[in-house]
C-alpha cells in the first residue's frame, strides 16, 4: 500500500523558476550575438569570394579579427556573470564551514589582483595604441583594444560584489557540495 505523504514526479512542485532576464542581460545577449553572428558572416563571405572569384576582401578579414576580440573579451564578462568561467574546485568541494569561506574568499582576492592586473596593463596597452591605426580599415586599435579594460573592470565589479556576498554569508552555510548526483548522471550517459 502506497504512503499518502509520498510523492512522485508527477505530483511535486516544480522546482523554483529561472528569474527572467532583465532588459540589460537581454541587450548585451542580443550584443554579442550580433557581434559573434557578424563574425560569422564575414568569415563565409570571404570564403565565399575567395572560392567562387578567386579574390578575397582584406577588410573584411580585419572586421572578422576585431569582432573575435569582442566576442572574447564580452564573452569572459557573460561568464564572469553567470559564473560560467573555467574553475578547478575539487579540493575546495571537499571543504565546508569556515576553511571554505576563507578559501573561497581568498580565491576571489586573488581573481580580483588578476584583473587589477588585466586592468592596468590594458588601460596602457590602450595608451600605447591611440595613434596607431589597421592596415586595411583605418580602425584607431584603441577602439579594439579597449575591450581588454572593459572586461577587466566589469570583472573587477562582479568579483567585489560576490566578495561582498561571501564575507555577510555565514560560516555554517558553506557545506560540502555531494558529487553523487554528477556521477550518477555520468553513468546514466
Amino acid at each position: 500500500m502506497r504512503n499518502e505523504t509520498e510523492t512522485n514526479a508527477r505530483t511535486q512542485p516544480a522546482g523554483p523558476a529561472a528569474p527572467a532576464a532583465s532588459a540589460g542581460e537581454l541587450l548585451f545577449e542580443i550584443f554579442c550575438a550580433v557581434i559573434f553572428l557578424g563574425m560569422i558572416g564575414l568569415v563565409f563571405y570571404n570564403a565565399f569570394l575567395r572560392y567562387v572569384f578567386s579574390s578575397s576582401y582584406p577588410p573584411s578579414e580585419e572586421w572578422a579579427r576585431f569582432l573575435f576580440i569582442y566576442i572574447t573579451f564580452f564573452g569572459a564578462i557573460e561568464a564572469f556573470y553567470r559564473k560560467k568561467h573555467i574553475a578547478v574546485d575539487m579540493v575546495v568541494d571537499m571543504l565546508s564551514g569556515t576553511p571554505r569561506k576563507v578559501v573561497d574568499i581568498c580565491g576571489i582576492l586573488l581573481a580580483m589582483g588578476a584583473m587589477s592586473l588585466l586592468l592596468y596593463g590594458g588601460v596602457q596597452y590602450v595608451l600605447q595604441t591611440l595613434d596607431t591605426y589597421s592596415v586595411a580599415t583605418s580602425v584607431n586599435m584603441s577602439l579594439i583594444n579597449g575591450t581588454l579594460p572593459i572586461m577587466a573592470l566589469a570583472a573587477l565589479a562582479m568579483q567585489a560584489r560576490d566578495l561582498i556576498r561571501l564575507i555577510r554569508t555565514p560560516s555554517s552555510a558553506f557545506v560540502k557540495e555531494d558529487k553523487t548526483k554528477h556521477i550518477t548522471d555520468l553513468e546514466v550517459m
